[in-house]
């Protein structure tokens, strides 16, 4: 492949020397084109077929080697071939001579491209995916963008070539027959201007955006199709400017941005407000996370110079607390709270009724006629869907029999326990099942974690998962990779787990199960079905949050790609502006820093690109490790453990990733994720300030890491001489 690729490079330079050496330039004049007109002309008489293929072949080379002087070419292909036949040479040879173009570009280029800017070429590819034919198309029209800068750009994405050549041959028709014509008027012309006016150029530029001003009129046709069916009940007016279904932190931020800026909106929350993360999640897991690391210190006080401890605890007075946290962390997302930021918050289960529709069956007691809950209807300009997630209860055999928590359930369960559960099988290697297998192991429960896969946390590096799971089995967590259960039994009151592994069945008696294998968005109950909503795994939707519905938005975990209340706050805010503003503006979501974390000790946070997801995507990158075990204050805290590692670019500090593995890990990550959002590198972060001693400290010390690294060898040893000379 390598040795092709140097042959097309040599033939090529080989070619453009010729050009340049022989002065073949000069031909390629709009002067040497009219004292040559009555040659050419003549010629032509005596061999037609001859001088036609001699053409022919001439431009598909200048196009092809993306030789300045395609005009001229042209020109003559008119004063010579006259209209019809011109036309059709020039037609063909150019579209032919530019996918040679595209085609050496793509061959010679696209691999090194990729291997630089892999990402970005990936986000590019997306959209020629979706749309690239119409773009290309829409350039082709205008004459004024260079053809062979198209011809070497396409070639590094991956549109068809097919799809390149129609497009062009189509595209490039137009421009093509207004200089061929030109070129048959060629003894009236006295330059290029005659061609090249200010009007011409301008219905050139006109013709292009033509395409773009019909897709306007097929988007507002198509927008008028989906609601073709709904056309009877389009309210005249509206209740509201916009109606959030969800009170979790998407339908939250939803809500709050849209009070902001005295839009009248209305939240329904069926349940609970503050949704999954106060209730179920972030929140509990953490008040949990808290008290197992606690008592993990006590058992282990001789690393800080004081005796071992075995802690005393009431398990019940552990749940509580966690209730306690949930409680005082409420107020901030209480309907008191949002009600008075100017939300109107209407607590039952809202369904779509059609698009601008929604029914909502209060659950606050009151009733209609019927005895049953009281229904509302409220309109709306525009509706977010944010109903969230639930956790995914796997098709076991006998699960229902022996009975199971989840990540939601176990806090209630949990609290009527006097005591930890003794044997407790954890299903799930992911973030979730590892924070909770690892607390629940702390707290005094033997913890079996059986995970299908052949490693924990299978999103991260292989060394942070290997890492991961020998921190799990320090606390006593049996880890059991590479197992999959296949039923659950209960015999004579005790309860089972069965499991197989490598082709070995095998038995696990717990006391407790919980799943923890993953979440799945919330996608029926709502209406998505009545009005036809395209749903796969999460609810579909454009880069604007919008359904096929534009008016309505879906953010947050049903929407996906992310399960994290960040990342559903920041969607929440794409949602909710274009929502009110999407008539003037609409803004694209973006995903290109997306933070996120697992609250294991030590804890593990990641932004952007790591090892394995580089490899995947073939992004080329350079690592960059700094060992916390260095680090003064993490020694200080007998938290010397653990890693900052760096993705940059080849040569740059330009940050790809980072993976942090270690104390404060969640907390250390906040500088990168600055960074990569402003495009700031490693030199920036290596000349800040970082107070000493503190954990931020290992941000610096991993760049000085890259700096030494990519230290100036050569200048640094004329440095040294200059040193010693100036000893004398």
């Amino acid at each position: 492949m390598r040795f092709r690729q140097n042959l097309v490079w040599l033939l090529l330079v080989l070619a453009l020397g010729a050009f340049v050496a022989l002065d073949l330039g000069r031909y390629l004049s709009f002067e040497q084109l009219k004292a040559s007109q009555a040659i050419f002309s003549q010629l032509h008489a005596e061999q037609p077929f001859t001088v036609a293929a001699v053409y022919f072949g001439v431009y598909v080379l200048a196009t092809a080697l993306s030789i300045p002087g395609a005009v001229i070419i042209t020109l003559a292909g008119g004063a010579v071939f006259g209209l019809w036949q011109g036309l059709l040479l020039v037609s063909f040879a150019s579209t032919l001579g530019a996918t040679l173009a595209f085609l050496a570009s793509r061959f010679l280029l696209r691999e090194w491209v990729e291997a630089r800017f892999g990402q970005r070429l990936a986000d590019i590819n997306a959209g020629v995916d979706k749309e690239g034919a119409f773009y290309l198309f829409t350039l082709r029209l205008i004459p004024v963008v260079p053809f062979f800068l198209i011809n070497l750009l396409m070639g590094l994405t991956r549109m068809k070539t097919w799809t390149f050549y129609w497009v062009s041959q189509l595209g490039m028709l137009a421009g093509t027959a207004v200089y061929v014509n030109a070129g048959t008027q060629l003894a009236q012309l006295e330059s290029l201007q005659g061609i090249l006016s200010p009007a011409l150029l301008g219905s050139f530029v006109l013709l292009g955006v033509f395409p773009l001003i019909a897709r306007r009129i097929v988007a507002a046709i198509q927008k008028r199709k989906v609601y073709a069916r709904w056309a009877d009940q389009h309210p005249k007016s509206f209740d509201r400017n916009l109606i959030v279904i969800g009170g979790g932190a998407g339908g939250l931020v939803s809500a709050y941005i849209a009070a902001a800026v005295k839009a009248k909106v209305t939240l329904i929350e069926a349940h609970k407000m503050g949704g999954d993360c106060l209730n179920y999640g972030c929140v509990p897991s953490k008040a949990l996370i808290k008290s197992a690391k606690l008592a993990h210190q006590m058992r282990h006080a001789s690393k800080y110079g004081l005796s071992d401890a075995t802690p005393s605890f009431s398990f019940k007075a552990v749940m509580q607390r966690v209730h306690d946290v949930i409680k005082a962390i409420e107020p901030h997302d209480s309907i008191e709270r949002y009600t008075g930021l100017g939300v109107e918050v209407l607590q039952g289960y809202g369904r779509l009724v059609n698009p601008w529709t929604v029914e909502v069956a209060l659950n606050d007691g009151t009733t209609g006629q019927d005895g049953t809950p009281k229904v509302v209807r409220l309109t709306a300009r525009s509706i977010v869907i944010a109903a969230g997630a639930r956790p995914f209860i796997p098709s076991l055999p006998g699960l229902d029999d022996v009975g199971y928590v989840t990540s939601d359930t176990l806090w209630d369960a949990f609290a009527l326990l006097d005591e930890v559960p003794q044997r407790l099988v954890v299903l799930g290697g992911g973030s979730i099942g590892c924070e909770l297998a690892q607390s629940f192991a702390r707290l005094g429960s033997h913890v079996t974690q059986v995970e299908m896969g052949e490693r924990l946390m299978v999103r991260e590096d292989v060394e942070v998962s290997e890492l991961a799971k020998a921190s799990l089995e320090a606390d006593g967590v049996q880890v059991l990779t590479g197992h999959q259960a296949l039923r659950c039994e209960l015999v004579d009151g005790e309860k089972t787990l069965v499991v197989e592994h490598n082709g070995a069945e095998k038995r696990i008696v717990f006391d407790q199960l919980l799943c923890a294998v993953g979440r799945v968005a919330r996608l029926q109950g709502y209406g998505l079905e009545d009005l036809g909503i395209p749903t796969h795994c999460t609810v579909d939707t454009n880069e604007y949050l919008q359904t096929i519905y534009p008016n309505i938005y879906a953010a947050g975990d049903v929407a996906g790609p992310f399960q994290f209340t960040h990342t559903a706050a920041h969607q929440a805010w794409y949602a909710a502006v274009n929502a009110l503003f999407g008539e003037w503006k609409l803004f694209k979501a973006d995903y290109s820093v997306i933070p996120w974390a697992t609250f294991i000790d030590p804890e593990v946070a990641r932004v952007g690109l790591n090892e394995q997801e580089a490899q995947e995507k073939n992004i080329a990158f350079e690592v960059t490790k700094y060992g916390i075990d260095d680090l003064d204050r993490a020694i200080a805290d007998s938290e010397a453990h653990g890693f900052v590692k760096v993705l940059t670019v080849p040569g740059k500090d330009k940050i790809l990733g980072v993976t942090i593995v270690g104390a404060h890990a969640a907390d250390l990550l906040a500088e990168y994720v600055l960074a990569m959002k402003h495009g700031l590198g490693l030199n920036k972060i290596l000349g800040t300030i970082h107070t000493y001693p503190t954990m931020s400290e290992a941000n610096k010390y991993a760049a000085g890491e890259w700096k030494r690294a990519h230290a100036p060898q050569r200048l640094l040893a004329w440095v040294k001489k200059y040193h010693d000379w100036r000893r004398g």
